[in-house]
C-alpha cells in the first residue's frame, strides 16, 4: 500500500510529500521546495530508499531544492508539465526575489501529461494535468487509498493564486471541476500549503468553489 509523509519546508511551510510502497520502501519526494538536509534526515528516519522526484509545478517553493537534490543522490525528476518550463529557467530569479539560496534551473528527465501515470515501487498513481496557477502544474492521485496530492491548486478554504505570468483563473476553476472532483468526495487532498482537507468538503465549504 501507498504510505506518504508531509515534511513542511521553506519559510513559505511548503507540504513537500515523502510517498512510498510500504512493500519495498522505495520512495519519491513530492515538491523538495528546499531545507534538503530535513528530507534527507526524513528519508533516513524512515527507512526509505529514494527513488524519485516528482513536481507538481515549478515555482520556487515547490521546486527550489531539486537540482540540489536530484545531483546528490542521482534523481530522476519527473513533471511537471512542459508549460512550467519557463519557471523552472526562471529558478535563479525566482529564488532572489523571495530570498530562497540559489537554485539551478534543469531540464525534467520526464515530462508528465494528462492521464499519465507514475510507479514507485509497486504502487502506481494517476496524473491530472491542472492548469490555472501555473501552465503546467500536474496532481497525483492515489486511487487505493483515496489521496490526491494537488499542489497549489486547491486549499482548505481557498485555490490557488492566478495572478503570476501563465496564471488563468477560469483555467484553475476548470480545472478543480473537471479534474478534481471526478476523483470522488471521499479523497482526502495534501494541498502546497496548509491543512488536508477533502474534495467533499471544499465543495460544500470553500467559498471558491462551493457548488460547483
Amino acid at each position: 500500500m501507498l504510505q506518504y509523509h508531509t515534511v513542511p519546508v521553506t519559510a513559505f511551510q511548503q507540504n513537500c510529500s515523502l510517498v512510498w510502497c510500504d512493500q519495498t520502501m522505495d520512495a519519491a519526494v513530492i515538491d523538495p521546495g528546499g531545507d534538503i538536509e530535513q528530507i534527507e534526515w526524513e528519508v533516513e528516519r524512515l527507512g526509505l530508499n529514494l527513488k524519485a522526484i516528482w513536481l507538481t509545478h515549478a515555482h520556487i517553493d515547490h521546486a527550489g531544492g531539486t537540482s540540489e537534490l536530484a545531483a546528490k543522490h542521482d534523481l530522476p525528476i519527473i513533471g511537471p508539465h512542459e508549460g512550467d518550463q519557463f519557471w523552472i529557467d526562471g529558478l535563479p530569479q525566482q529564488g532572489a526575489m523571495f530570498g530562497f539560496p540559489h537554485s539551478e534551473p534543469f531540464v525534467p528527465t520526464r515530462w508528465l501529461h494528462d492521464g499519465d501515470t507514475v510507479t514507485i515501487g509497486k504502487e502506481s498513481l494517476n496524473v491530472r494535468h491542472c492548469p490555472g496557477h501555473t501552465p503546467g502544474h500536474v496532481v497525483f492521485h492515489s486511487p487505493q487509498i483515496d489521496r490526491a496530492f494537488v499542489g497549489d491548486v486547491l486549499f482548505a478554504g481557498s485555490i490557488g493564486r492566478t495572478d503570476f505570468p501563465q496564471g488563468n483563473h477560469q483555467q484553475l476553476i476548470d480545472s478543480i471541476v473537471q479534474r478534481l472532483w471526478p476523483m470522488g468526495d471521499q479523497t482526502v487532498f495534501i494541498p502546497g500549503h496548509g491543512p488536508e482537507s477533502s474534495f467533499g468538503r471544499e465543495r460544500k465549504m470553500n467559498p471558491y468553489v462551493s457548488g460547483t
